[in-house]
C-alpha cells in the first residue's frame, strides 16, 4: 500500500501529459491528415489503456534486468571507456547516447519481426488500422521492455550509461529516453509533412508509417530515430508515396485482455507469424521478398 500515493502520481502526471499531447496533435492532425478519420477512431480505447500501461509497466519491469546491466557495465567496461564517455561535452553524450541507443533498437526491433516468438507480441503495435500520435503507445509490455533493454545494452557497453554513481551516466539514459518517447509520437502521428533531403538524416512520419504497412514491406525501416543506421544495414525503405493501408494481415482480437494474453497463450488457430509472401516496391514495381 505504500506505493499507492506514487501510483496515482504517475497517473496523474500522465494524463497531464496526454492532455498536452492531444492540445498538440490532435488539431494538427486534424488540418495536415495523410488519411482523414475522426478522432475517437476504432480502437482509440485500447490505445489509451496502452498508453498508461506504458507508463507505469515497463519501468517496473525494466528495474531489474536494468539494475544487472549497471552491475556489468561497472565490473567488466574498463575504466578508460567510463572515463572517456564521462569527459565528452553533456551535448556530445546525448548525441552519442541517441545513435547508441538506437543502434540497439535497431536489432531488438528487427529480431522481433524475424523471430516468431517476439513477432507474436510486436504484432499488437503493429495491428492499429489507422495510424495517429497515440498508436506509438499502442505496444505489448513485454514488447516495450525488450527493445528498451536493447537500446540501453550498447549505453552500457560504451559506458555512456554507467553506474548510479558515475556522473552524468544516468542523465544521458534519462533524456535519450524522453527525447526518444517525444519523437515516437510524432513519427506515428497522422501528418502529410515531408522534409526533403532531412528525411534520411532523421525519422519523421513518412518514414515510419512505411514501416506499418499491411501490404507493403514492414521488413524495413527499423530505426527509431536514424533512417541512416537502416541504410547501413540494407534496410531502409523511403518511397515518395504515402502507404494506402496500415495493420497486420493476420488476426488480432480487439480486446485488451486478449491482446495482452493471447502472444503468452496463443489460440492454437492463430498464426505466430505471418507468411512470407512477394511485394510490390512502390518505386520500382519490381516484386522483391516481403513479410508482415
Amino acid at each position: 500500500m505504500t506505493h499507492v500515493p506514487s501510483v496515482v502520481f504517475e497517473i496523474a502526471n500522465l494524463s497531464v501529459w496526454l492532455m498536452i499531447l492531444v492540445v498538440i496533435f490532435v488539431p494538427l492532425e486534424r488540418v495536415f491528415s495523410i488519411q482523414p478519420h475522426k478522432i475517437f477512431r476504432k480502437g482509440i480505447g485500447v490505445d489509451l489503456a496502452y498508453y498508461f500501461i506504458s507508463g507505469l509497466v515497463p519501468a517496473v519491469l525494466l528495474a531489474l534486468p536494468v539494475g544487472m546491466l549497471a552491475w556489468l557495465a561497472h565490473r567488466y567496461v574498463p575504466g578508460f571507456m567510463q572515463e572517456a564517455a564521462a569527459s565528452l561535452p553533456p551535448l556530445a553524450r546525448i548525441f552519442a547516447g541517441l545513435i547508441l541507443v538506437d543502434v540497439g533498437y535497431y536489432w531488438g526491433h528487427r529480431w522481433c519481426h524475424e523471430v516468431p516468438f517476439l513477432w507474436r507480441f510486436h504484432a499488437v503495435h503493429h495491428s492499429a488500422g489507422e495510424m495517429d500520435f497515440l498508436v506509438s503507445s499502442r505496444a505489448h509490455p513485454f514488447d516495450m521492455v525488450f527493445g528498451h533493454f536493447c537500446g540501453l545494452v550498447p549505453l552500457y557497453a560504451l559506458g555512456l550509461a554507467g553506474p548510479t554513481g558515475q556522473q552524468g551516466g544516468s542523465d544521458v539514459a534519462l533524456l535519450v529516453k524522453v527525447i526518444g518517447l517525444v519523437w515516437g509520437f510524432f513519427i506515428h502521428a497522422n501528418l502529410n509533412w515531408r522534409f526533403g533531403p532531412l528525411e534520411w538524416l532523421i525519422s519523421t512520419p513518412a518514414y515510419h508509417h512505411w514501416h506499418h504497412t499491411r501490404t507493403g514491406p514492414i521488413d524495413r525501416n527499423y530505426s527509431a530515430t536514424w533512417p541512416w543506421i537502416d541504410w547501413l544495414f540494407g534496410t531502409l525503405y523511403l518511397p515518395s508515396v504515402w502507404p494506402s493501408d496500415y495493420g497486420i494481415k493476420g488476426p488480432m482480437s480487439d480486446s485488451l485482455v486478449d491482446q495482452l494474453l493471447n502472444p503468452i497463450f496463443p489460440p492454437a488457430a492463430v498464426p505466430v507469424s505471418e507468411p512470407t509472401e512477394p511485394v510490390v516496391d512502390a518505386e520500382s514495381h519490381t516484386a522483391e521478398p516481403g513479410r508482415s
